[in-house]
């Protein structure tokens, strides 16, 4: 029994740190009498490998006894937009596909993950966003690009 404790305080551990996602902001969409309403929250956070690339998501946010325990599944669906907010470069060759944010989105089956991917004949930036589950993925997913003026070198490995 007590193993099965060091587990599920860990395992809620992990599930509340976040990724490196600033909040933006939020608002409320249901209220609830006992714990926090349900709200769409709004959270930027910079690509790490490209400077000057902001990406901007928002999302659901389940709220209530479930959601201020950090036990609620908050819903597959979440919208992206990438924004050039300042001179873009690319210190090092980029991968023509890879990972660049993820968060819980459940205690322990689901996650939010956004995928960066390289259109070098178009010279721009391909942001994937979509929810992974262990057994069962959602085909909900939303997409944004970002052009990188010609000038601009973008290497990819």
């Amino acid at each position: 029994m007590r193993a099965w404790l060091l587990l599920l305080s860990s395992v809620l551990l992990l599930a509340c740190t976040r990724a490196d996602a600033e909040k933006v902001g939020e608002v409320d969409t249901a209220f609830q009498w006992i714990g926090p309403n349900h709200k769409i929250v709004v959270d930027a956070f910079d690509d790490p490998k490209v400077q000057g690339v902001t990406c901007y998501i928002s999302r659901a946010r389940t709220g209530g006894i479930s959601g201020a325990v950090g036990l609620a599944e908050d819903k597959a669906e979440a919208s992206i937009a990438c924004r050039q907010v300042g001179p873009i470069s690319v210190p090092q060759p980029l991968p023509q596909q890879e990972e660049v944010f993820s968060e819980r989105m459940s205690v322990l089956f689901k996650r939010l993950r956004i995928v960066r991917m390289v259109d070098a004949k178009r010279h721009a930036l391909i942001y994937l966003t979509y929810s992974e589950r262990l057994i069962d993925g959602s085909p909900m997913n939303a997409i944004t690009a970002v052009p990188v003026d010609r000038a601009t070198a973008l290497p990819v490995k």
